[in-house]
């Protein structure tokens, strides 16, 4: 059963909701195999990070160790446990991406926005999500993930052009 009314209080109801479609996916005895589900349905819901009272209310709701949650929180790179800007960009520096200028693509968004990689620009706008060390796109090296969607064989133009249409 969920955690306590007070306890599920600090789950917005969308997350709540979205949480229990989740939890119909899997045997009770195994409610902690939604967590992942869990937190991105509470960071989508929110405000596109994880506090630690939004953790400990995923952890309660699921009924699991609350360090557990952090520790898959601060695991997977897609969870973010700090505020970040409304726009997240995250560029992907394997080695495809690397060979093919991503270091090149970083130090340009890093001087077009005037922050550096992990760091959110002063207007709360965009967020430069830590290099990732591989994105699962290689042969649209380089590339890049913009809340959620890919931009593959990316040049300083089409950069600019991706950020520039940010709101």
């Amino acid at each position: 059963m969920p955690g306590s009314a007070q306890k599920s209080a600090r789950l917005s109801s969308e997350a709540r909701q979205e949480i229990d479609h989740w939890l119909t996916k899997f045997p009770e005895a195994q409610r902690q195999s939604a967590v992942i589900a869990a937190l991105t349905a509470v960071q989508e819901h929110g405000e596109g990070w994880l506090s630690n009272e939004q953790m400990d209310a995923v952890a309660d709701y699921l009924g699991m160790p609350r360090i557990a949650v952090y520790e898959v929180a601060s695991f997977y790179s897609m969870f973010h446990t700090e505020p970040v800007g409304r726009h997240k960009i995250s560029v992907c520096n394997n080695i495809s991406c690397m060979l093919c200028g991503g270091d090149e693509i970083i130090g340009h968004i890093e001087r077009k926005l005037g922050i550096e990689t992990g760091e959110t620009t002063d207007d709360k706008r965009i967020t430069l999500v830590r290099e990732e060390e591989c994105l699962a796109a290689c042969c649209g090296a380089p590339m890049m993930v913009v809340d959620g969607h890919y931009h593959e064989k990316l040049t300083p133009e089409k950069v600019d052009s991706i950020i520039d249409g940010l709101e």
